[in-house]
């Protein structure tokens, strides 16, 4: 099997394996209610890359970082944030006073978006790389983050006491500061770790640069 062959076949092999772990995420959820707000970002963007893929195919790195993100989204829907058994673990390893594993989904809010953000930009707008489009990137996620928050804000407006478990502030009044400030530094990262991984991904789909349309 050639590697061309691999490669136009493991966004397919993501997408099954997403399905999958959806439906295994919604088997007994802790709250029904939190699984959907949860998984939703995940079937909305299901939804748009199989309707977008033969117009607009993402790189390899991008999908796997794509499904990973979903993962996240799906066992924190599952369990709750806040019930993650995994961020117990690391709670008693580290003696924290808190479940982490909401730390981890804002961090990957802004890690995963950053790469989304920096391929959509390189291959449909002007902007080089270089400064300005790390600039313009971590600004998007940093918006991105916080109108997570608005929609956290207008969730518990509506369901009142219902949507505690989808908030997962856990008691912590700065909770929605980490949240940003994680996004911002999951952004960064991604940007100063996988950059010349990503340009090297993005010239298996695209070559060295995409037109933007006109």
């Amino acid at each position: 099997m050639t590697g061309r062959t691999l490669s136009s076949r493991e966004p397919l092999v993501l997408l099954a394996l997403t399905a999958l772990v959806l439906v295994v995420s919604g088997i007994g959820p802790f709250d029904r209610l939190t699984w959907w707000l949860e998984v939703a970002p995940v079937l909305i963007g299901a939804a748009i890359l199989v309707a977008t893929f033969s117009r607009f195919r993402l790189s390899p790195l991008l999908y796997r970082l794509l499904f990973l993100h979903a993962v996240i989204l799906m066992v924190g829907g599952h369990y709750t944030y806040a019930r993650v058994p995994a961020g117990f673990w690391v709670q008693e390893w580290f003696d924290f006073s808190r479940n982490h594993y909401d730390r981890l989904g804002h961090l990957a809010q802004g890690f995963i978006p950053a790469i989304l953000a920096r391929e959509i930009l390189i291959r449909w707008s002007p902007l080089p790389r270089g400064r300005w489009l790390c600039v313009v990137v971590i600004c998007m996620c940093l918006a991105f983050s916080a109108f997570y928050e608005l929609i956290e804000w207008w969730a518990a407006l509506i369901a009142g006491a219902a949507s505690e478990s989808f908030l997962g502030t856990q008691g912590d009044v700065w909770d929605t500061q980490w949240d940003m400030f994680l996004a911002l530094i999951g952004a960064i990262t991604a940007l100063f770790t996988l950059s010349r991984v990503h340009d090297r991904s993005l010239k298996s789909v695209v070559g060295d640069r995409e037109s933007p349309p006109g």
